[in-house]
């Protein structure tokens, strides 16, 4: 197994290895494992020492910036409250100069008195309690070994606990499914507590020692755990619970949220009573000695546990699964399920989870249920699409502002800044205009990049603000001089124009009455008198059927290929008239408007291109006929498209893990490749029908690939219809 290793940042530290209760599906007690019988009831000073010595070392070395310590047992409280004084005291002193502590203990509740909270306050210490719901569905399995009842001691805890003095160190609660309670009973027994967390486990099983189902379903477990996600969603998902927010984490393209679930290594290490280090501790149900791996705390170090072959494992990822999994398309949320339940003795573990139905039944239901709601609206609404990207460049702005104070501040930044606000309050509409201009993007981008990497000329980029106010100042008429500092012959306002500089250096731009503006400087005044019309030294934005083509903003060279231009007016003129006629090309295919394109720059060579840019613009070959142009739009623009959905919300994750046949490509290809194509060929097919060929075999790819997210599967969704409806 090779990369490096993943740094455990969670630790369990068993500090009493009996318990007070006698539940019958407790994987310490009640399963394969029976190596607490040799160990030591309550762990020791030099155990503790030495664990705190061992735990200090690893975030030392790994620069760790926090770590968590959850107690333990067992029954933890049964250690008695100085001894669990002890074990905190023990870990602050070593950890607090080295890194954060985070500690928290698990409890059955039953011993929770003041004595011990007074402790835990003390080093704040979080309190997470198991409970199964209410009486009848607890008394199932946590009872005491006379049979009697732990459900009103362990109420009478939670309740202590959300006393004001406590309140801050409730975790929530912990509880264990059994198919035979009724879920929305449990759940609302557990959400009546009002906690600030729930979390659901599966029951630990395996293959050789499988779990119960009474009426012989293999989607029991999903069946359950549905049946309560449909209580918690419809009341408006009023307390957090860690299942149900990993499995919607996962759908969404994020990281899963326990380990139970999902692709993320394992990162958690066990130490015992006798101080012995273990893998997780969930594998003592699988076989005696499962988690065991002959390493201590008095010889060895956390990085020997970490290189053990058991726990590198479990830190694999997709690589860790089997083929049947990684073939699967819920993986990448189920993860293939907890690694403890794969376990099979003719085969150890590398086999699908023993609720692999179950699972797979959970995540679809999950996602058929909310798809909808965890998708952006962007994905389906073109309005949708255009107001997030307009509002990713405004904090984008918002940004730069807090980069540049970073720095140290700038006078010329401040004025700029001021004076946007101003446009903001009187002439919004002007403002938005230049702000959603696709190059203002490519500008803060480079701004952004310039000062985070502290070159020379961050400071200057930043103060291109200036140009960006005036070009609203001129478009809302208003009068208010904008001052800025200009080197070059030739300032570009954004949206505008460019304007020959008579004297370079600090320039003032002022709107004019008759929707033109006056440029101040060192020479004298110029005055343009309609920023629509050409003069002497004033070089318009012009523009083909509405669209506007921008060949001299600066910030057009973001595309990695070379712009045409500034065109000269027979060049100009040349290329309108091929692309007017592109344009009729396409209205004629049943294509009469292409969404959200707002701006054409002319390149050398023969493609389009999408570059670093805002929502709206793209890079358009100027040779070519009007036949090559329309297919040019097309693509770009469905490529345009796309980007701008990415970078608002994620479509796929782990782009990579997998590739993918694609009936353009001779080798497989990642998903990223595999959508791009298919996206730009379903739009292509509509203005020429041979592109739809091997669509649908593209398409059903898609519709099974484990890296969609719930936008994504929307995403390949439109894109079938509008494949059918193209036929």
């Amino acid at each position: 197994m090779t990369g490096p290793l993943v740094p455990f940042r969670e630790v369990v530290l068993k500090v009493h290895s009996r318990c007070d209760l006698a539940c019958d599906h407790c994987y310490i007690y009640e399963h394969a494992d029976h190596s607490w019988r040799t160990r030591p009831k309550t762990i020791s000073d030099e155990a503790i020492a030495w664990t705190a010595r061992r735990l200090a070392e690893h975030a030392a070395t790994h620069s760790l910036p926090s770590v968590s310590v959850i107690l333990h047992g067992g029954e933890p409280l049964l250690a008695g409250p100085d001894r669990l004084r002890r074990v905190c005291a023990e870990l602050t002193r070593a950890l607090a100069p080295v890194t954060a502590l985070d500690l928290r203990i698990h409890t059955n509740g039953v011993q929770l008195s003041p004595r011990y909270l007074d402790v835990f306050e003390a080093y704040d210490v979080k309190v997470g309690i198991s409970l199964d719901g209410d009486r009848a569905a607890n008394d199932r399995h946590r009872r005491f070994a006379d049979g009697r009842s732990s459900h009103p001691q362990v109420l009478r805890a939670v309740d202590l606990l959300h006393s004001d003095r406590y309140r801050h160190l409730d975790l929530g609660l912990l509880c264990t499914i059994d198919i035979e309670n009724d879920p929305v009973a449990v759940y609302d027994a557990l959400t009546a507590l009002d906690p600030p967390r729930v979390d659901f486990l599966l029951p630990h099983a395996t293959w050789e020692n499988p779990p119960p189902r009474p009426d012989g379903s293999p989607t029991a477990y999903a069946a359950w755990i549905l049946a309560a996600f449909d209580r918690w969603n419809s009341q408006g998902r009023p307390v957090p619970v860690r299942l149900f927010e990993s499995v919607l984490s996962t759908l969404a393209g994020g990281p899963s949220l326990t380990e139970s679930l999902g692709l993320a290594p394992t990162d958690l290490v066990v130490i015992e009573t006798d101080g012995t280090l273990e893998q997780v501790d969930s594998l003592k149900s699988a076989y005696d000695g499962a988690a065991a791996t002959g390493f201590d705390v008095f010889h060895h170090s956390f990085d020997d546990v970490a290189a053990h072959p058991g726990v590198r494992a479990r830190q694999l990822g997709l690589d860790g699964v089997g083929d049947t999994c990684r073939g699967c398309p819920v993986v990448r949320s189920c993860g293939g399920g907890l690694y403890p339940h794969r376990y099979r003795a003719d085969n150890g573990f590398d086999n699908p989870s023993v609720y692999c139905a179950d699972l797979e039944a959970l995540v679809r239901g999950i996602e058929d249920r909310t798809a909808a709601a965890l998708a952006a609206p962007a994905v389906t609404d073109p309005d949708a699409l255009t107001a997030e990207q307009h509002d990713l460049t405004r904090v984008l702005l918002a940004r730069l502002n807090s980069e540049v104070a970073e720095h140290g501040g700038d006078d010329r930044w401040t004025e700029a800044w001021e004076l946007a606000g101003l446009v903001e309050r009187d002439r919004p509409d002007a403002l938005d205009h230049v702000v959603a201009h696709p190059y203002t993007r490519t500008w803060l981008l480079t701004a952004l990049d310039a000062l985070r990497a502290h070159r020379a000329d961050g400071l200057g980029l930043a103060r291109q603000l200036a140009r960006y106010v005036a070009a609203a100042v001129v478009r809302g008429g208003l009068d208010t001089p904008v001052r800025i500092t200009w080197n070059g012959r030739f300032m570009n306002l954004p949206t505008l124009g460019t304007v020959r500089v008579e004297s370079p250096g600090r320039l003032e731009v002022r709107a004019t009455g008759d929707g033109g503006f006056l440029v101040r400087s060192g020479a004298g005044e110029k005055h343009v008198a309609a920023p629509a019309e050409p003069g002497t030294g004033w070089l318009p934005v012009r523009a083909v059927e509405g669209l506007t083509v921008d060949d001299h903003d600066w910030c057009r060279g973001c595309y990695g290929i070379p712009t045409d231009g500034p065109l000269d007016g027979r060049r100009f003129a040349d290329w309108a008239d091929r692309l007017t006629r592109a344009l009729a090309l396409l209205r004629h295919a049943g294509i009469p408007r292409l969404e959200h394109l707002t701006t054409l720059t002319p390149l050398t060579g023969t493609r389009p291109a999408v570059g670093r840019h805002g929502l709206g613009a793209l890079g358009v070959p100027f040779e070519g006929t009007p036949e090559d142009l329309a297919r040019a739009l097309l693509r770009g623009h469905r490529r345009a498209r796309l980007r701008a959905l990415l970078d608002i919300t994620d479509l796929y994750a782990l782009d990579g893990a997998w590739t993918h046949p694609s009936p353009w490509h001779q080798r497989p290809v990642p998903v990223s490749v595999l959508l791009a194509e298919t996206d730009q060929r379903v739009g292509l097919a509509a203005y020429e029908p041979g592109h739809a060929d091997h669509l649908g075999r593209a398409l059903g790819t898609l519709e099974n690939a484990a890296e969609l997210t719930a936008g994504g599967k929307l995403l390949v969704s439109g894109l079938r219809k509008e494949a059918e409806n193209g036929r």
